[in-house]
């Protein structure tokens, strides 16, 4: 019985190792992700209580972090190690989630223009959620405040929705010194001041008349919704480089399986 053989058949060690390259970089940023958020979470005491992640009623950005870091991670650890063993197992499986997350990526933009106002609702009431916890942590309390100042806003639809924090409410039960205050983040900044005033919020929404030279009165929906349009080549772009990342990937994995598969054949 004769056997068909691709002559000088092997694989390419230039797909290889370009594969092996472009799955270093993410598996590394994948381990500092997690490493980061884990720091972030042992100094806020939460690896020494783990309730601490129940009690939250908030967003804490740190499962962002983590859950990246964890994709990225394995998904650089099967690339890195499927060009390097030449393993068809992992490369599909890279591949194959890779190319799902691209799906998932249009199905959400998709979703995203078809559906604005009950994305714009539900955006809206995942705001509102956190203001209610934003003295709960840190690292959400920090992310919220670089929102209002990026953006020069307060609140989701305005300063007034931050009567819903209970520290900043304006009840005549609540006897912290922030009542019916806004966060700093909401004042508007001189650029001279070199020193942050933490306090330039105080008693603001007690006062009658104009806040406007005080605070911003924007709420951050608006904000965003206008930041959008003005910088949508901006974000265009980087939704390309993604995908192009994403599709590379994908392009890479598949001409080494190919590779790969042709020299197992030769060999029967």
């Amino acid at each position: 019985m004769h056997y068909y053989r691709y002559e000088n058949a092997e694989v390419s060690c230039c797909f290889k190792y370009l594969m092996f390259s472009y799955n270093i970089i993410f598996w590394l940023a994948g381990a500092a992700f997690i490493a980061i958020g884990f720091w972030a979470w042992s100094e806020k005491g939460v690896l020494l209580d783990l309730t601490q992640v129940t009690r939250l009623h908030g967003f804490d950005p740190v499962w962002l972090v983590l859950a990246v870091g964890g994709v990225t991670f394995i998904l650089g650890f099967a690339g890195c190690v499927g060009a390097l063993r030449e393993n068809i197992c992992l490369l599909k499986f890279f591949s194959g989630v890779i190319g799902f997350i691209f799906f998932l990526e249009l199905t959400a933009a998709v979703l995203a223009f078809v559906f604005q106002d009950p994305l714009r609702e539900w955006i809206n009431d995942f705001f509102l959620a956190n203001v209610k916890a934003y003295r709960e942590d840190i690292d959400l309390q920090n992310l919220i405040d670089s929102l209002q100042r990026l953006n020069h806003c307060c609140g989701a639809k305005d300063p007034n929705d931050w009567d819903l924090n209970m520290y900043f409410n304006c009840s005549q039960y609540n006897h912290s010194r922030e009542r019916c205050g806004v966060p700093f983040s909401c004042c508007v900044s001189d650029p001279a001041d070199t020193v942050v005033n933490t306090q330039c919020g105080y008693d603001i929404r007690a006062l009658k008349g104009d806040w406007s030279n005080t605070i911003y009165t924007k709420g951050c929906i608006p904000a965003l919704e206008e930041w959008l349009p003005r910088n949508i080549y901006i974000v265009a772009g980087v939704f390309i480089v993604i995908s192009l990342l994403q599709m590379m990937g994908i392009f890479l994995a598949r001409t080494l399986i190919g590779d790969i598969e042709k020299v197992k054949f030769s060999y029967y």
